[in-house]
């Protein structure tokens, strides 16, 4: 006969049954990429498809199940639907997770050695050597992200010009200032191969060793526009 549960029981049971819809939210490596995306600011389906390289229907399978798990928001506009974080803690939520599996995984590490370290071979600048060079007038900050990202907050003074369209727009560039690049975050690769491009053209160029939820995180001014 089974025992009848008792309200611990109970709460125990509702409270772990609702991290695990937390769990099944995330446990997707797309629905973690999207998140990351929307880390950087508000998207339509269209714009994280393209972005992450899947068909719309398959982002709009994803992002209900994102938003199922109360992951994700969205809001209509005119004919579109735009989507972001329901709530900056969710952000914080994914840049620990990335942390753990990072400290945790070998592959993840391996995978990042293989592919920006081993790629990098150049020093790389902290928030707050950032700050420092900004503040004397040394450095020239530059986001390399689609526009979108950067109207919706970018670091304040940062000069932006997206990845692509970097080879056409390099006169837009001070010469005579280190240039400092950033991008979605420590594993984005739109700094990495931006700063090869400068090297290559004469700049003296260095990324950012994070991105802008980073700064967000640790409570720096953000501007938006």
């Amino acid at each position: 006969m089974d025992k009848k549960p008792t309200p611990n029981r109970t709460f125990k049971d509702t409270l772990y049954g609702q991290l695990a819809e937390i769990g099944k939210g995330v446990a997707n490596s797309k629905r973690l990429e999207l998140i990351d995306l929307l880390c950087q600011g508000e998207r339509t389906v269209e714009g994280l498809a393209n972005e992450a390289a899947l068909s719309e229907s398959v982002v709009s399978q994803h992002l209900h199940a994102l938003k199922t798990a109360r992951l994700v928001e969205s809001r209509k506009a005119g004919l579109y639907v735009f989507y972001r974080l329901a709530d900056p803690a969710v952000g914080e939520f994914f840049r620990a997770l990335r942390a753990l599996a990072v400290d945790r995984l070998a592959d993840a590490r391996e995978a990042i050695q293989r592919f920006l370290e081993d790629r990098d071979g150049m020093k790389k600048v902290s928030l707050e050597q950032l700050q420092e060079g900004v503040a004397r007038g040394d450095i020239v900050v530059l986001d390399v992200r689609p526009e979108t990202e950067f109207h919706a907050g970018h670091i304040p003074g940062a000069i932006s010009i997206p990845l692509k369209n970097l080879t056409k727009r390099l006169g837009e560039i001070p010469a005579d200032r280190e240039v400092v690049a950033y991008c979605r975050g420590p594993y984005c690769v739109l700094s990495l191969d931006a700063v090869t491009v400068l090297r290559k053209r004469g700049f003296r160029a260095r990324r950012l060793e994070e991105g802008l939820p980073e700064w967000r995180a640790r409570g720096f001014r953000v501007a938006t526009g």
